[in-house]
């Protein structure tokens, strides 16, 4: 089996696994019990929220454990419905993840004023236009750091500037889903208030992530009951799947050194696509090298999705939240319908192979002589 398709989940890895199955079968007490397991199920949850906040320079009581992404990002969207006293302007971008673009939504029915900044042909934000957006009324900034879709990188730190320095009330929230663990990230000089992580993005199991709050930041919790998680997440903790998510977080190689590794890959699966000079690149080399976006014109692409999937070799053709709808992002960076009928997306993990990408090649050139164009 080939598996292309890391930016939609990656599998679990051997740590993880390992973790889980020892807060599973062993340590499965209510960490909230006084007895002797209940101290050891919290010391798990305390030593797994350690290892994460480490990986972002952040604290241990900065890190709060969610159900995912998606969940975080809901999160950080509700801080602004508690302090509409202060203002009522929301800013996002129309590249967003879903789980943003529709929480984004409901805090427009909730009667907030929404700004969507539209990106440039290569996916980036103006930092012009967002400094533009910004008004003393500005609750909320939302940007993501890494395009799920084409592995655009945003300029965080500098929008962080931007937006403290002319709404110094407003939070600065970016969704770090499909960066997190693969490039390095220091809150502290990032200067975001809210950062958001997914564990099946990084080996570990689905139904965990986190999100980073800065003390500072306030948010009114929406499950309440028993307080956990400092009052922010009421509910029993997952102590198996919190304790896969820091058996992940152990395994993972070194950001920095292993970006060089995940470029040279990158640059070598572009060059081997385009030798078929109907293929189109629609990512960019200044974006993350984990994903590689391309288009073949006149093959849909779930039909190309599904040939590949005959061959063992599991690809994307979007978001996995988009659920086969075409790229509203490759429709915002002004790619045609052609282009957006038949993207796929490939992305990479640390044990991708320049041999994974040379049977892809193959298959691809075998699904164009056996697939009619359209």
């Amino acid at each position: 089996m080939i598996y292309l398709d890391n930016s939609a989940t990656t599998k679990p890895c051997k740590k993880a696994v390992d973790f889980l199955n020892n807060a599973l079968m062993k340590n499965w007490g209510n960490p909230s019990s006084l007895h002797i397991l209940g101290m050891n199920a919290e010391d798990i949850v305390n030593t797994s929220r350690k290892a994460v906040a480490k990986t972002l320079n952040a604290r241990e009581s900065e890190i709060i454990f969610t159900s995912c992404g998606s969940e975080a990002n809901n999160m950080a969207f509700m801080s602004a419905l508690y302090r509409k006293n202060r203002g009522n302007r929301i800013i996002t971008t129309a590249i967003e993840h879903p789980s943003v673009l529709e929480a984004a939504k409901r805090m427009e029915e909730l009667g907030f004023e929404v700004i969507y900044l539209k990106p440039n042909q290569n996916g980036v934000i103006s930092l012009d236009n967002l400094k533009n957006a910004l008004n003393n009324k500005t609750l909320l900034v939302s940007i993501m750091m890494v395009n799920n879709e084409i592995g655009t990188i945003q300029p965080i730190e500098e929008a962080v500037k931007l937006t403290k320095a002319a709404a110094p009330f407003s939070y600065f929230h970016t969704d770090a889903v499909q960066a997190y663990g693969k490039m390095p990230i220091n809150v502290q000089k990032l200067g975001v208030d809210m950062l958001t992580a997914s564990g099946h993005k990084i080996h570990a199991p689905k139904g965990i992530g986190f999100l980073y709050k800065n003390p500072k930041c306030h948010i009114e919790p929406f499950i309440v009951g028993g307080g956990q998680e400092k009052g922010m997440r009421s509910g029993t903790e997952c102590v198996p799947l919190i304790a896969a998510l820091h058996g992940a977080v152990e395994e993972l190689p070194n950001p920095a050194a292993h970006l060089l590794k995940m470029r040279e890959l990158y640059n070598y699966a572009k060059e081997k696509v385009t030798l078929d000079r109907d293929v189109i690149i629609n990512s960019f080399d200044e974006g993350l090298p984990y994903i590689l976006n391309i288009s073949i014109p006149g093959y849909r692409s779930e039909t190309m999705l599904h040939f590949l999937e005959s061959k063992d070799i599991y690809v994307s053709s979007g978001s996995a939240c988009a659920k086969g709808s075409t790229s509203y992002v490759l429709r915002e960076i002004g790619a045609n319908e052609k282009l957006q009928d038949s993207m796929l997306r490939i992305s990479f993990n640390h044990s991708t192979t320049k041999d994974d990408i040379d049977k892809l090649c193959d298959a691809l050139t075998i699904a164009k002589k056996q697939i009619r164009k359209v």
